[in-house]
């Protein structure tokens, strides 16, 4: 257990399915109180939850569209409101929304991918440092994609390019920030199996990016959950910001 996570309010959005999933339940092992943020999947939400207060750790849950502002000043106000504070953020809600070649953009394509992407953090932002700089401490950890760094594959260029801008909006938020004693980093998975790629990618496509694997075999979501709790403790990686960390299998390295 990381000592100093014990009793940490945490807010992850996205946290009903995949990767925000198995950061609630690795949090929860580390004692901390959960907000667990969820959109659709509210059943999948109360598992979660239910398996984080198995682990004797507290959860919340709150839910919304994030795509839409009022709901992100409404998801930060009832974590808040349930635990008096917010110590660690962790914007993982996102979506590729479709693959599209160029000739099928629109601006309502560009615009969804846009909002549920960049906007939606950017406003966490907003709504949550200004408490962080009352406390004058917290940790943000953003979720990049590998996308960003490769450009994305088939159909999925606006998304990479929306990742790109997580990976270096996470350098400037942390430069803004440090001095108020807030760490800004981000994780960048690699090809995990979640929902994301059930949704979006096909097992030959699957098979295509495996082959570029060094480990030879894609990612699950628990192993990207440690990387989030060394990045919000302030004993593990008090000495880090503006960093994004690849959890890839070796595909990409920078």
């Amino acid at each position: 257990m990381v000592s100093d996570l014990k009793d940490k309010a945490v807010l992850i959005t996205g946290a009903s399915t995949g990767i925000g999933a198995a950061a609630a339940l690795a949090f929860a092992r580390e004692g901390c109180r959960l907000v667990i943020h969820y959109n659709a999947s509210k059943d999948a939400a109360e598992k979660v939850a239910a398996d984080v207060r198995a682990l004797g750790a507290q959860a919340a849950l709150v839910g919304g569209d994030v795509t839409q502002t009022a709901n992100v000043q409404r998801i930060v106000r009832e974590a808040v409101a349930a635990y008096g504070r917010i110590d660690v953020l962790i914007n993982n809600a996102g979506g590729m929304i479709g693959r599209k070649p160029i000739e099928e953009y629109t601006d309502d394509y560009l615009s969804q991918v846009i909002a549920l992407n960049v906007t939606q953090v950017a406003m966490f932002m907003h709504e949550v440092i200004p408490l962080m700089r009352k406390q004058r401490s917290g940790n943000v950890i953003n979720v990049s994609s590998i996308a960003a760094r490769h450009g994305g594959g088939g159909g999925a260029i606006i998304y990479a390019g929306t990742k790109g801008f997580i990976s270096t909006a996470t350098k400037g938020w942390a430069k803004e920030v440090v001095s108020d004693g807030i760490r800004v980093n981000a994780v960048s998975p690699g090809v995990i199996t979640t929902p994301f790629h059930e949704r979006y990618s096909t097992a030959a496509q699957l098979a295509a990016m495996q082959a570029t694997i060094p480990m030879a075999r894609l990612g699950a979501a628990d192993e990207c959950a440690g990387t989030f709790v060394y990045l919000a403790s302030d004993a593990m990686s008090g000495y880090v910001t503006g960093q994004v960390i690849e959890v890839n299998g070796g595909q990409y390295m920078p």
